[in-house]
């Protein structure tokens, strides 16, 4: 799933909210706050990620295709799910006003899960017609509970980011991944080929999450939310904050069906088994890299605000964004050299097509992984407009390049254009975003390039090894160790990670 704020269009009375609250918040570090949100979590994705061996041996491709196609339509109503009133219970000075913005994205849950049962009813069949795929019908009817739990974790997170007692939320995502990936794999023992573990444990885990974080904001904040909480109040607030549901969610509608496109039209071009394929290579490359960057985003934004009205924001946002390069492109420039061996060698012949898809798509993910945690830049320099146009030209961009695809019958066409027109446009947002903090493009540019540099050695190697048609066993070790070697050295002599390991241990 993207992290990026959309067009909010707020008033000058509602910025300055913004920036009031920026400018009270505690006084922990960047990096503290980060780590929180990451420390738990990472233990999660590991243990995760080191299962999915296990997952592909249960699961066919056409399994996570259907999963990957469930999963898509749930994502498109749940960025709405809340009317997007769950980015408004940051904003007001008080907590008072906050519970009864909490109190309004649970009415506005009611009304779309509602709305959601009754479209999922009347429109079963079209849905299952243009999907191409008559197993997604079996499990259409878990979407609505889907879609209400994912709401309601939504809500309470807006009000936990309020709080900002992230290890609430470092925790729940610890047991969404134990729990999401425990029930999966009972179920595939038991009934393999079938996507119902699949979905029956995202089910699972995105319950366990949403329970868990609403009894820990229930056991401190209840006496709270029981005073604050009143009709009145709620009419009050929904009224002062009705650009949220008006103007944003049209936006955050527009960058979700972006991201989920690639779903539904391999599916209608081709099969199921594509969107395996595909869902399951950019799922790989998408979890670490969603993982920090949607932590980082999240403590980024805030403290964005205030460097800005200090006039710091150049220096934070050039930080952030080198830190992100670091992490980032040396392992992406690897797998798009040797993916499909890594792909063969852990999990078997048969998701070789899944590795090729990842070498395609590796560095629009890298990209993106370095854009989209600065994209609230244009938010807090109050360019309200540009988010509008750049969901617009993201969501247009994305779909030609996978209809011409699909029109001329090659998949791994569709995808070549799909990542081509992704490095485009957020190579533009990235750039955007530098520009609109006061950080010289030039600069940028250095530090990709010095980082690339970093990697040429490697690389050469690497594919000198490829050419030469080297055991992939032996060919996905060296690659191992390259990476390792990388990190090892950065830890050594990079001035940046170094600050943050100062940090984490103080």
């Amino acid at each position: 799933m993207e992290t990026s704020f959309k067009v909010l269009n707020m008033d000058e009375k509602t910025v300055n909210e913004v920036k009031r609250l920026f400018d009270n918040s505690k006084k922990k570090s960047f990096v503290f706050d980060v780590l929180t949100l990451t420390g738990g979590t990472t233990f999660a994705q590991i243990l995760t990620i080191l299962l999915v061996p296990v997952l592909a041996r249960l699961y066919q491709p056409e399994n996570f295709g259907v999963w990957a196609l469930y999963s898509s339509i749930v994502s498109i109503i749940s960025v709405i799910i809340c009317l997007r009133y769950e980015y408004s219970i940051m904003l007001p000075e008080l907590d008072e006003d906050a519970i009864n913005l909490l109190g309004v994205s649970f009415l506005a849950i009611g009304v779309v899960t509602v709305l959601t049962l009754a479209i999922i009813w009347s429109f079963k069949e079209l849905i299952i017609n243009i999907s191409n795929s008559p197993q997604i019908g079996n499990y259409l009817w878990l979407v609505p509970p889907f879609v209400l739990v994912n709401g309601i974790f939504l809500a309470l997170n807006g009000w936990n980011s309020r709080t900002k007692l992230f290890r609430r939320l470092s925790f729940s995502r610890i047991s969404s991944s134990v729990s999401t990936t425990a029930v999966q794999i009972i179920i595939g023992i038991f009934k393999k080929n079938s996507p119902t573990g699949l979905i029956t444990g995202s089910f699972t885990g995105q319950s366990v999450a949403t329970f868990i974080l609403a009894g820990q904001i229930w056991r401190d904040d209840r006496n709270l939310i029981r005073k604050s909480l009143s009709l009145k109040k709620m009419y009050e607030v929904l009224k002062r904050y009705s650009k949220f549901p008006l103007v944003d969610s049209f936006s955050a509608l527009m960058n979700s069906i972006s991201w989920q496109l690639p779903a539904f039209l391999l599916s209608a071009f081709f099969s199921p088994t594509i969107v395996g394929f595909y869902s399951f290579g950019f799922r790989l490359i998408q979890m670490p890299m969603s993982l920090i960057g949607s932590s980082i985003s999240q403590v980024f934004f805030q403290r964005a605000s205030r460097a800005s009205s200090r006039g710091t924001l150049p220096i934070l946002t050039e930080n952030v964004f080198k830190v992100l390069v670091i992490i980032g492109m040396f392992p992406i420039l690897v797998l798009t050299i040797v993916g499909s061996d890594v792909f063969t060698v852990i999990f078997g012949k048969v998701w070789a097509e899944a590795g090729v898809y990842t070498q395609i798509l590796g560095f629009w993910a890298f990209v993106w992984f370095i854009s989209s945690p600065l994209s609230g830049i244009y938010l807090v320099v109050e360019k309200y407009d540009f988010g509008f146009r750049y969901n617009f030209f993201n969501l247009i961009t994305r779909f030609l390049s996978l209809i011409i695809g699909g029109l001329l019958g090659s998949a791994r066409i569709a995808l070549i254009l799909f990542s081509i027109s992704g490095i485009v446009v957020y190579g533009y947002l990235c750039l955007k975003m530098m520009s609109y903090s006061g950080v010289k493009i030039s600069r940028a540019l250095k530090i990709v390039f010095s980082n690339f540099i970093l990697f040429v050695p490697a690389g050469i190697i690497l594919v000198v090894l490829k050419i030469r048609e080297t055991n992939p066993i032996l060919l996905v070790a060296f690659s191992g160790m390259v990476i390792g070697i990388y990190y090892l050295y950065i830890l050594k002599t990079d001035t940046s990670v170094k600050k943050i390991l100062k940090e984490f241990r103080a």
